[in-house]
């Protein structure tokens, strides 16, 4: 499973394809949809203050590709981030969750916030898409509800991945983590208990929030904490996993089970319960405000296993432009142009997580994102879908950002 990283709600028209969803001109606010791809960019950018200025700084891009990674008789599309420079750097290969539906239909997954993190550390960051999801060739196999063999065919692609770039004369194959989120947290493990003595460069792996969840198989359940504990006999690198207690997807002690099923048979691996996470903890790691949650340990367990954990660049960060006074935050009539359908959707905005962002245009078009990476940019783009013209920030986080009608504010250009 794959799960909410951005909220997102607009005026007239968002597409799927693109993580928004349709609405008539009318319909009440939209809330609660994936904005899994965002923007190649953040629109804002700054280096964080506390940041050494004498180091290299690498641009907002991270320097991003896409490579077609071979697999046997297909490519995988990859999506790399890297530093500056020739390295060799180490490197982290991230595995993709799964979303309900056609896995072609799934958008290229880019962790911005992920990324962000682990190349302000001198990391390469490798983001494969496996077999028959986004624009990899061939179909996905799910194996019906056989969780165990889920995994270790999802595995072979992450091993295909490691072997590839490992080749590449900028990644050191002799400091290599493996993580994954949701379906790619059960990837990552089942790597881990067969393809990875392949590898030996691989030191640890790393599972935010891992499985499967199967509704339409009868004791889903029972066949994923099987499908862990059968990993858990296999693997013998150390993993770290990151669960939290409000999880829409593991819901109990599900995680737990997993975890207990997992070590049950030897295996080395640190559970770290992060407690409540936003509405949701299935969305941490595909969140800006996340890292905060999971960095510090993740990086306690990077030092264990003998992986670089110092600050080695500086990158760009989205920034909120400043306050301006326009109108209190919760003058919900001072919003500009829009009409009772945008004055209920500034409310909903209101009630958001504070990284959250409202844009209008003067022909009454309005959006707003919450989480994510850069809400800021998302809001922008959703607004920009239905208006002809400029979309501009009316409210970021906590304050009103609006200059008022005719002076120039921040709009999707950079």
């Amino acid at each position: 499973m794959a799960i909410t990283n951005w909220l997102v709600g607009c005026s007239m028209v968002c597409s799927l394809a693109t993580a928004f969803v349709t609405s008539a001109a009318r319909a009440e606010p939209i809330g609660g949809v994936r904005q899994s791809e965002g923007l190649s960019a953040p629109v804002f950018g700054r280096i964080p203050d506390a940041l050494d200025p004498s180091l290299p700084v690498v641009a907002n891009g991270l320097n991003e590709t896409v490579i077609g990674v071979p697999e046997d008789d297909i490519a995988l599309e990859t999506t790399v981030f890297k530093p500056d420079g020739a390295g060799p750097f180490p490197m982290i290969v991230f595995n993709h969750g799964k979303l309900p539906g056609n896995a072609h239909a799934q958008p290229r997954n880019r962790p911005i916030a992920l990324a962000r993190e682990f190349v302000r550390h001198g990391y390469v960051v490798v983001v494969p898409n496996r077999r028959g999801f986004a624009g990899s060739g061939g179909d996905y196999t799910g194996h019906g509800c056989n969780v165990e063999a889920n995994g270790f065919g999802q595995a072979r692609d992450v091993a295909a991945t490691v072997a590839y770039m490992s080749q590449q004369p900028y990644v050191d194959k002799t400091h290599i983590v493996v993580a994954g989120t949701s379906h790619g947290g059960l990837t990552t493990m089942a790597y881990g208990a067969r393809d990875a003595i392949a590898a030996p460069g691989v030191r640890g792996l790393i599972n935010f929030s891992g499985g499967l969840r199967q509704d339409e198989c009868a004791g889903w359940q029972k066949n994923l904490v099987s499908a862990f504990g059968a990993y858990g006999e296999h693997v013998r690198l150390p993993s770290l996993w990151l669960y939290g207690d409000n999880d829409s997807v593991w819901q109990g002690d599900l995680s737990a089970q997993m975890y207990s099923a997992f070590v049950a048979h030897g295996a080395h691996a640190d559970m770290l319960d992060f407690g409540s996470y936003k509405s949701d903890a299935h969305r941490l790691v595909g969140d800006r405000d996340g890292v905060q949650v999971w960095w510090p340990r993740v990086k306690a367990f990077l030092a264990q296993i003998g992986m670089p954990t110092s600050v080695q660049y500086q990158v760009a960060e989205p920034r909120a432009p400043q306050a301006s006074g326009y109108a209190n935050l919760d003058a919900v009539q001072s919003v500009p142009f829009v009409d009772e359908n945008g004055r209920a959707g500034y409310r909903n905005f209101l009630n958001q997580y504070s990284s959250r962002a409202f844009a209008v245009s003067d022909s009454g078009a309005w959006s707003w994102a919450e989480g994510g990476d850069d809400p800021m940019s998302v809001a922008i783009a959703g607004c920009q879908k239905q208006s002809a013209d400029p979309c501009r920030l009316y409210a970021v986080d906590d304050a009103v950002v609006w200059k008022g009608a005719g002076v120039e504010t921040q709009t999707a250009s950079r």
